[in-house]
């Protein structure tokens, strides 16, 4: 039996996602999302203007911080990831919270669910980690009905978050090919050329979070090492090579400190809300 050039990638994705899926479990994602980012859900529902009987989707939920938000308003909402541990998380907190939403497993890339299911779609700093933006794009758009609307946060290349992901770079194996920043999801051009003409009315906003979590740069750094998962796995990737781990550790709290002022940090994130057609 012949292996094609389709078969090939297939294998090369599944074992990308799988990857994937290993790195959000590390750590504690929950944590991030409670202490550092929880004013980010709360956004995102208020600019979608969601409310009661809407059917919501929030795409690469991780535990919900956009969903249980989402799910407060009255809307019927799934929460949908490719991380089972994350979903896990999620479902226990909105137990705890005494809010009703559905937790399904979910690739952003291959949703299961037919067209125009949904009145609107979210995604809080979660799809634009999928590899292959275009197909995640229209992935978002199709689930949608006409009329329906779209609101993504996501963080820049050029803010906090954006350069985080550019410290790493440099301690971590290269992407495969094909496969696409996540900060380019907060660039606007980029953000316009992805979705087209499946949306109208779109509206991209830069938008700045305060974050106040963190006195240090190292404090940062030791959070982030151990409760997000990018950070956790370029920490496991280095293993026992202690210069590489010190050159890391410096990195980041480095890139804290220079971001660190009066006790809080600027995150910048792009807004963007629209009409799918």
């Amino acid at each position: 039996m012949n292996t094609t050039t389709t078969d090939l990638q297939a294998d090369a994705d599944r074992a990308l996602k799988a990857k994937h899926r290993v790195v959000w479990a590390l750590g504690d994602y929950s944590a991030v999302a409670r202490e550092v980012i929880p004013e980010l859900g709360r956004v995102l529902v208020a600019e979608s203007r969601i409310g009661p009987g809407d059917r919501v989707l929030d795409v690469a939920a991780g535990t919900g911080n956009a969903s249980i938000e989402a799910a407060r308003t009255g809307a019927s909402v799934v929460a949908s990831d490719l991380t089972l541990e994350l979903l896990e998380i999620g479902r226990q907190d909105a137990a705890r919270q005494g809010v009703e939403l559905a937790f399904e497993e979910a690739d952003a890339e291959a949703l299961p669910y037919a067209d125009d299911s949904f009145d609107a779609v979210l995604s809080c700093v979660g799809v634009m980690f999928a590899p292959h933006h275009e197909v995640a794009a229209g992935e978002l758009t199709r689930v949608v009905r006409a009329d329906g609307r779209l609101a993504l946060i996501n963080w820049t290349p050029e803010g906090f978050v954006g350069q985080l992901f550019a410290t790493l770079k440099q301690f971590v194996p290269a992407p495969p090919a094909g496969v696409q920043p996540p900060p380019l999801w907060g660039d606007e051009e980029h953000v316009r050329a992805l979705l087209g003409d499946r949306v109208a009315e779109l509206s991209t906003q830069r938008r700045q979070l305060s974050v106040d979590r963190f006195a240090s740069g190292a404090e940062f750094r030791d959070f982030f090492r151990d409760f997000y998962g990018p950070t956790a796995a370029a920490y496991r990737g280095i293993g026992d090579d202690q210069q590489r781990r010190a050159e890391l550790d410096d990195a980041l709290a480095d890139l804290g400190d220079r971001h660190l002022e009066d006790g809080r940090m600027p995150w910048e994130y792009l807004l963007v809300t629209a009409r799918v057609v």
